[in-house]
C-alpha cells in the first residue's frame, strides 16, 4: 500500500511540476518595465515567474481581466521553447513522467495481482521507476543550462547565465521535480520491499484463502 501510495504522488507532483511557470521567479517590475520598489505597508507587487514553456507574468493594464497575474504557455510549439537545453529537460522530464504515470496506474492493480507471465510486477514496476528517476536527472542537469538564453535573460537581468540565475530565483516547481526525483528511487527501492512483503508464506496462504487486499503487521 505504502509503495502504491508513493507512486502515485511522485507522478502527480512531477506532472505538476512540469506544468508550473514557478521554475524561476524574477524580481517584480513595473507596468513600466523597470524595478517596483515596495513602500512601507504597501503590498509586494507579484513576481513574473517563467517555467519550461509557461511564464506568469504582471497584469499590463488589461481591464477585461481582473487577476494581477496573467499565466500561460510563451511556447505555442516545441521550437518555441526558450532553449535547446529547455527542449531536451522537456522531452527527458516527459519521458519519465509518462512511466511514471503507467506505473502509478498499474500499482493500482497489483493489490489484486501480482505477477504477469511469470514475471513480477513488483520488480517491472521498480525497474521502471529506477528507468524513470535517470531520467528525470537528466531533465534537471539541463535545465540550468539553459539560463542564459534570452528569455531567462529578460526574466532574471543580463547576469544570467548557465547554471547562474542571476537576479531570479528559484520556485517551488524546481525543487518538486527534485524531491520527485529522489522519492522515484525511493519508490524503486519499496517495490523490492512490497515484492518481499506479497511473496511470504502468511501472505500466500491468505491469497489462497481468497482474500486480495491484506495487510501486514
Amino acid at each position: 500500500m505504502l509503495w502504491t501510495l508513493l507512486s502515485i504522488v511522485v507522478a502527480f507532483a512531477e506532472l505538476i511540476a512540469f506544468m508550473s511557470a514557478d521554475w524561476l521567479i524574477g524580481k517584480a517590475k513595473s507596468r513600466s518595465g523597470g524595478a517596483e520598489p515596495t513602500a512601507g505597508g504597501a503590498p509586494e507587487p507579484p513576481h513574473p515567474t517563467l517555467g519550461i514553456y509557461a511564464r506568469c507574468i504582471r497584469n499590463p493594464g488589461l481591464q477585461h481581466v481582473p487577476r494581477d497575474t496573467l499565466c500561460g504557455p510563451y511556447a505555442e510549439s516545441f521550437g518555441e521553447i526558450a532553449s535547446g537545453f529547455w527542449q531536451a529537460t522537456a522531452i527527458f522530464l516527459a519521458v519519465g513522467i509518462l512511466i511514471l504515470c503507467v506505473v502509478a496506474l498499474v500499482s493500482v492493480f497489483t493489490m489484486c495481482v501480482q505477477s504477469i507471465m511469470k514475471k513480477s510486477i513488483f520488480n517491472v514496476c521498480g525497474l521502471l521507476q529506477g528507468i524513470a528517476g535517470l531520467f528525470l536527472i537528466l531533465g534537471l542537469i539541463l535545465y540550468p543550462a539553459g539560463w542564459g538564453c534570452q528569455k531567462a535573460v529578460d526574466y532574471c537581468g543580463h547576469y544570467a547565465s548557465a547554471y547562474k540565475p542571476g537576479d531570479c530565483s528559484l520556485g517551488w516547481a524546481f525543487y518538486t521535480a527534485i524531491g520527485g526525483t529522489v522519492l522515484t528511487f525511493i519508490c524503486a527501492i519499496f517495490s523490492a520491499q512490497a515484492e518481499i512483503a506479497t511473496s511470504s508464506d502468511k501472505v500466500q496462504e491468505e491469497i489462497e484463502e481468497g482474500k486480495n487486499l491484506i495487510c501486514l503487521l
